[in-house]
């Protein structure tokens, strides 16, 4: 028996709109390879369980922010090389290298810092130099490339392997900024070819299905992966055939009857103007909802949306069901994200409503909420959830 499926708040994870969106994405670019991004534990639909599907898939490469996700994941059986996209200091370069790791390099000093924990283990270490096309985050300014390269010739023990850069504004209607960053690129990518680097990757989600001219030699899709749309202004209609991989749902844990009047929840930020019946559901912003939708959610009860009342607590929050009188019960079904009957609520429903973007309520969802895969495999990880220690555990078959 497996005590992380107790917490009654479960994300469900669809391996078979997994595989959709992998094969739809994979169409646009060709042959190119993938690179995955599962950085923020699979941007919250965890990183264990998609990891494994897509090796099952035949997907072999991917893209995490820390080198921390990289060692969580190969210490976790995860056959894969891991590209570190994020900027690190010369103290990781014992992790980058002990483990199969490519990191994203933009200062001589981590190159020579790699350069000498590879010599002292003897290894070689494979990189990507990152240049600044107009993220304005991390990367070598593009002229700065052919001396970059040059002074990397005096660490052998490093091979640049590949150049990258990164897009702020792809997923805006307007692509007048990012076709300049693309020829940016371009030119860019013939002085790094006469160092002899050969593989060259830019396009995110966005750039796949708006920018060809940006697929380059491989592509590293994110958000798209997980069957969410980068933003509503894409011009690729083939945008409308990602399928969420993700469903939140919960359960009915207590049910009452108030009077009219009756203060809910902290504050008593909602009083009822009539006898209502109220439900109580274990989600909380513990759980990855926030607070600042107290009042302004809904959520699918019997195919019916209903409306969250009082404040969000940590753990718990309250649903009115005055409308299903005689019709709910104990145990019963609440979804949070997913589809009811003919109802549907969607993560950018959710998005919409906090004044933020869909990225952020998935990767907010917590850790103690056990992923539940669903669907086939081609990982045979179907019976598997991921616990608050990001561990898989196994389940029953239900």
């Amino acid at each position: 028996m497996d005590h992380h499926s107790s917490h009654f708040t479960q994300a469900f994870i669809h391996l078979d709109r997994l595989t959709h969106n992998m094969r739809l994405l994979q169409g646009l670019v060709g042959i190119r390879p993938l690179w995955p991004a599962i950085k923020a534990n699979a941007y919250g639909h965890g990183a264990q369980i998609v990891g494994r599907h897509l090796v099952g898939l035949g997907y072999k490469t991917f893209c995490v922010a820390h080198v921390s996700e990289a060692i969580d994941l190969a210490d976790a059986g995860l056959k894969a090389t891991f590209i570190v996209l994020s900027a690190t200091l010369p103290e990781n370069s014992p992790y980058l290298v002990a483990y199969p790791c490519e990191p994203v390099v933009c200062t001589v000093e981590m190159v020579e810092s790699l350069a000498g924990e590879a010599a002292r283990t003897g290894k070689t270490i494979s990189a990507h130099l990152k240049i600044d096309t107009g993220m304005g985050r991390v990367g070598i300014h593009p002229d700065a490339v052919a001396d970059f390269l040059e002074r990397c010739r005096n660490y052998p023990n490093v091979s640049i392997k590949g150049m990258m850069s990164h897009f702020p504004m792809a997923d805006e209607a307007d692509k007048s900024f990012s076709q300049q960053q693309i020829a940016q690129f371009h030119r860019t990518r013939e002085v790094a070819r006469s160092y002899g680097i050969r593989t060259f990757h830019f396009a995110n989600s966005a750039a796949i299905f708006d920018l060809p001219d940006a697929h380059s030699d491989a592509v590293r899709p994110g958000i798209s992966v997980y069957g969410l749309k980068p933003s509503h202004v894409m011009s690729n209609p083939q945008v409308d055939a990602l399928q969420p991989v993700l469903e939140w749902k919960t359960r009915i844990t207590f049910l009452k009857e108030v009077p009219a009047g009756t203060g809910l929840s902290y504050g008593h930020a909602f009083r009822t103007d009539r006898p209502s019946l109220i439900a109580t559901i274990p989600l909380g912003y513990g759980d990855g909802m926030s607070r600042l939708l107290s009042n302004k959610l809904e959520l699918l009860i019997g195919g019916v949306r209903c409306p969250q009342v009082g404040r969000i607590c940590m753990d718990q929050c309250l649903v009115d069901v005055t409308a299903l009188r005689g019709r709910v019960k104990l145990g019963d079904s609440v979804v949070i994200v997913g589809r009811q009957g003919r109802e549907e609520i969607t993560v950018d429903d959710l998005a919409q409503q906090l004044g933020t973007i869909n990225y952020e309520i998935v990767t907010n969802i917590a850790g103690r909420v056990p992923r539940i895969p669903v669907g086939p495999s081609m990982a045979g990880a179907s019976t598997e959830s991921v616990g608050d220690d990001g561990t898989l555990k196994t389940l029953t078959e239900r």
